[in-house]
């Protein structure tokens, strides 16, 4: 059988060799087509290689009539539409670790020059200025590197940092102790990592949890002549924040190389002496632009020789039959992984996920890699998906479990996504009722019935007259209108628990306050 590839954007020449050493492949290299192009030609191709410059639509995989496969030469897969190749059945790879060491040298490289004012002194020197004193640097021994982020990217910066014999500690939500002494590092929570560090540096995506994760709130936090390295993601930090926390001299540098609107060429904080740039230079050497296109070439013949595609970002499509019986639980078992993550700010140890009634006569593990899959977004946002799941939650040593049981509990169909961390266990289970849809209907030992959709508050108080009244007064007087609410009780007087369902997002403030009206032990929010 001959396939035929589309490689719509440049890539390496090196990279392309094992595509071009196979026979039975046909490619066809069409750079700075227009979209219009792009729709006409697509039809006859099984395999497209994009970069980042390709638009890859919905209208454009539509009239992709024999695409099998996607293939990303890099990480970030903005510029495909996942859904509607999941929905035609086209599996999207792309290449997560081919630009890993370019982007931890390039950090490294950028936390080098910021110590000792490298760009600065040269273009003095380019201006004819001899001026040693005025460019006195700072060693990075003993020093302390703090790291946001511990991922590939972050780990790998943590061991060149070692190698610089400074003082590492970093926070990731999925990070030990344990995990942190096997790399010769300490684990700190976020705010202990601000606090305690010289040179901080993110390596975390982009998600709604880490936009402005570096705000003026935790400027402030900092030690005093602290210094900032962005080479991760553009919109981490809070730029007009940094600005201001560099003039009034709390932060005395920063280096960046991803910024929140690029190109990056009119902000003030290019104007600071403190601060030096690249544009977004991360990715953008020889060997990691090779690697990216050899890991995607490689994983698209790996699928056209039947193997297991090492790199996917979407879920293959199942046997017809099988998805007509597994599909309607799809929805529930997400949201229960999603509404659990939010119950607890700790690691997650283990994960088990217990099956009863109609769902055990099917096959479940599409269904738990939807459970596994809300677990870890909040965390990961739109790098998890069904396929790496499970990848992702073994690389973070969470154990996991399936099991099945005929007990009922008066429930046609139930799952129960139970989660250990440090503290102990908490637990979810929910239902699709008939015509209803999805719905929660215990959490940890409380009964509850709700819809897992929009806004949710989940309150811990105890039971006492008055705890209803004065919740509700004051979330009226911050405009917040209450659309359902659940209440259940351990016994009289006893631990009781309320879900309230609410009109829009409430902030830490409200949180806050809800917490000092006496009786209210512990208020999480939930944004589906």
């Amino acid at each position: 059988m001959v396939f035929n590839i589309l490689i719509s954007d440049p890539l390496s020449n090196e990279g392309m060799q094992a595509l071009q050493t196979v026979t039975g492949i046909n490619i066809s290299v069409q750079f700075d087509c227009s979209q219009e192009e792009l729709e006409a030609n697509i039809g006859g191709f099984d395999a497209l290689i994009v970069r980042s410059q390709t638009q890859v639509t919905r209208e454009l995989i539509e009239k992709a009539s024999k695409l099998k496969i996607i293939g990303r030469a890099g990480v970030g897969v903005d510029n495909i539409d996942i859904d509607a190749a999941t929905e035609q059945g086209i599996i999207v790879v792309n290449a997560p670790n081919g630009n890993t060491n370019s982007a931890a040298e390039h950090t490294m490289a950028m936390l080098m020059a910021l110590s000792r004012n490298i760009p600065q002194a040269f273009l003095a020197l380019k201006e004819k200025k001899w001026e040693r004193k005025r460019y006195i640097g700072i060693e990075l021994k003993d020093k302390v590197l703090g790291i946001v982020g511990l991922g590939r990217i972050g780990a790998e910066v943590a061991y060149r940092a070692r190698g610089q014999r400074m003082n590492v500690i970093a926070y990731d939500p999925f990070l030990t102790n344990e995990k942190a002494e096997k790399m010769g590092i300490s684990y700190g929570s976020l705010d202990e990592v601000l606090r305690v560090a010289d040179f901080i540096t993110v390596h975390t995506p982009l998600l709604k949890e880490t936009r402005h994760l570096l705000n003026g709130d935790a400027f402030n936090k900092m030690k005093a002549g602290v210094q900032i390295i962005n080479c991760a993601r553009g919109g981490i930090i809070d730029e007009d924040a940094l600005y201001e926390a560099i003039v009034s001299g709390k932060v005395a540098g920063a280096a960046l190389d991803v910024f929140e609107e690029e190109p990056f060429l009119h902000h003030r904080l290019l104007e600071l002496p403190e601060v030096i740039a690249t544009p977004h230079l991360g990715a953008s050497t020889i060997e990691a632009q090779e690697n990216v296109a050899i890991d995607v070439s490689e994983d698209i013949l790996r699928f056209f020789r039947g193997e297991t595609v090492r790199n996917p970002v979407n879920i293959p499509s199942l046997d017809n039959e099988l998805l007509q019986k597994v599909e309607p639980y799809f929805q529930l078992a997400e949201k229960l992984g999603e509404f659990l993550i939010y119950l607890t700010d700790e690691v997650i140890e283990e994960v088990s996920i217990t099956y009863a009634g109609d769902l055990i006569k099917h096959e479940i593990s599409p269904i738990s890699r939807k459970v596994i899959k809300g677990l870890l977004k909040r965390h990961l946002g739109t790098h998890v998906n069904e396929v790496n799941a499970l990848y992702l939650a073994d690389k973070r040593d969470i154990t996991f479990h399936e099991n099945k049981t005929n007990t009922k509990k008066g429930f046609s169909n139930l799952i129960t996504v139970e989660m250990k961390t440090s503290s102990g266990l908490r637990s979810v289970a929910g239902t699709l009722l008939n015509g209803l849809g999805p719905r929660i209907v215990k959490v940890d030992h409380y009964r509850v019935d709700v819809a897992p959709f929009g806004h949710i508050i989940v309150i811990h108080h105890t039971d006492q007259p008055g705890v209803i009244g004065r919740m509700g007064s004051l979330l009226a007087k911050h405009a917040v209108n209450i659309a359902t609410m659940q209440v259940d009780r351990s016994d009289i007087g006893g631990d009781a628990i309320m879900m309230l369902t609410v009109d829009k997002h409430v902030g830490e403030e409200v949180i806050e306050e809800l917490l000092t009206l006496g009786d209210i032990h512990d208020v999480k929010t939930i944004d589906f």
